[in-house]
């Protein structure tokens, strides 16, 4: 070994030594508490929001100085944002010889974090006086999450999440720095997120895994797992922020899930039976949620086949409707709003008469709905049922943006796809009308006798084709 090298390795064993004879002095003769209140105002500073630890400070040694803050509050004016069980902190030791501190690791134990919109449209976490300022660069190697609970509540518009049982694994967080309107442009990262349960209003999921990537402006979420409904889902997700306006990609797919599973939602009974496929893609941009709302498009589609119903014969209650009027066709809407889109549009209508059967069961032959979304408008394309003896069809449009039903109409049709009977539904999806029946052709005797005969609507043997789509006749 050369006399450099030997020089060399001294220098680097006597800083280190010094900085671990340093370490060592902190732990032997420092009460690291007399330190917590500057620890809670350094930090309050940075965040601009108040930090408070309310338990015990702690400071360790390997491999680098270990900070352990116990019982960690975060508050931004009168709202809590957070809290953490334990938090610990690796510090680099070497830069402390300089007096700079560089924190390289952050770990954070069963964490609760608080998000919540108000009436106003403010986040807990936005401070007005904060918008346009400069954030400082970040460099960390790891960032971990354990047990972590994250909660969400929209008071605009009712709306509440929340996840459990939630971990996280970022590495190599690179931040350079700068305005915060350009944060997404200059952060980069990889992450892994898993979380065992989640939670909405109307719908839960669980084993939620999610492996996220992000840099230059360009982050991606692939592939994303979850349960749901009692079915394995799959997707991905981009948000890409390298232009003025944020545009995100949405593509999920949940195949085979049980519609009863979906049911049980909006009904405790055991209404179906079979299995369905649910796909989705999807595109929007903007920089709030009601802009994204106005700018999503794409399509969405929903296909089953061979469901039973339980609790009703419809083929039995359609070859007597004329004469009972007790048949709501909008009632069967239920089934071609089925998974994640019939959630957003039956707050307000219970599809009632579908849960409280006379009896029997009907046999749903073939079931389609596909949806075309232009601006957040869902437009029926082809959206129809089969059942032994009758062809129902839905058109019309959903609107998302202003939560309405636009000249919705769930229609009886023949074998050339002209309306016998047909029923409206508009107005908003919290308090929809529900417009009565109407019969355009005599529905006396069994309706699949009545459709074999093929009589026209019109004596000239002409009708207007209210349905044309893939769904063929029984």
């Amino acid at each position: 070994m050369s006399k450099t090298t030997r020089i060399a390795l001294f220098v680097v064993g006597g800083g280190i030594g010094l900085a671990v004879f340093a370490a060592a002095a902190l732990l032997l003769f420092m009460d690291a508490n007399v330190y917590k209140h500057r620890l809670e105002k350094a930090a309050s500073d940075a965040l601009g929001m108040e930090v408070r630890i309310d338990g015990q400070l702690w400071i360790g040694f390997f491999p680098g100085l270990l900070v352990t803050l116990e019982d960690v509050h975060l508050r931004n004016g009168d709202a809590d944002v957070a809290s953490a069980r334990e938090a610990r902190l690796e510090i680099a030791l070497l830069p402390l010889i300089k007096k700079k501190v560089r924190i390289e690791k952050i770990a954070l134990i069963h964490p609760r974090i608080f998000i919540e919109r108000t009436r106003g449209g403010m986040l807990n976490v936005e401070k007005p006086e904060a918008a346009g300022g400069t954030l400082p660069p970040v460099n960390l190697a790891k960032v971990t999450v354990s047990d972590g609970t994250f909660l969400y509540s929209d008071e605009q518009s009712g709306e509440k999440y929340e996840a459990e049982d939630c971990s996280l694994d970022i590495q190599s967080l690179l931040f350079s720095g700068g305005k915060s309107p350009v944060l997404m442009k200059s952060l980069s990262f990889t992450a892994d997120l898993a979380c065992g349960k989640i939670r909405t209003k109307n719908l839960s999921a669980s084993d939620l895994k999610i492996p996220a990537r992000g840099k230059d402006g360009v982050f991606n979420l692939e592939p994303v797992t979850m349960t749901a409904f009692g079915a394995q889902g799959t997707g991905d997700f981009q948000a890409d922020f390298t232009g003025a306006v944020p545009r995100y990609y949405v593509h999920s797919s949940l195949p085979q899930f049980p519609i009863e599973e979906f049911f049980k939602t909006l009904s405790p009974e055991k209404i179906a039976e079979g299995l369905m496929d649910f796909s989705a893609n999807l595109s929007m941009e903007g920089k709030t949620v009601k802009e994204m709302k106005e700018t999503a498009d794409g399509e969405i589609s929903l296909r089953g086949e061979n469901l039973t119903l339980n609790g009703r014969d419809l083929d039995e209650e359609l070859s007597r409707f004329e004469s009972s009027q007790n048949f709501n066709l909008v009632d069967m809407g239920s089934f071609f709003l089925a998974g994640p889109v019939g959630l957003a549009v039956t707050k307000g209508y219970s599809f009632a008469s579908i849960f409280q059967g006379p009896g029997g069961h009907s046999n749903i032959r073939t079931l389609i709905s596909d949806w075309k979304v232009e601006h957040g408008v869902a437009q029926a394309q082809d959206v129809a049922m089969a059942t032994n003896e009758n062809r129902i069809a839905l058109r019309g449009e959903l609107d998302f943006v202003n939560q309405r039903f636009n000249d919705v109409t769930v229609a009886l049709i023949d074998t050339k796809g002209c309306a016998t009977a047909l029923q409206k539904i508009h107005g908003s999806f919290q308090e929809p009308v529900v417009e009565k029946p109407n019969i355009l052709k005599s529905l006396a005797g069994p309706a699949l006798k009545l459709l074999e005969m093929g009589r026209d609507l019109f004596s000239e043997g002409e009708c207007e084709v209210f349905y044309a789509g893939s769904v063929a006749p029984p």
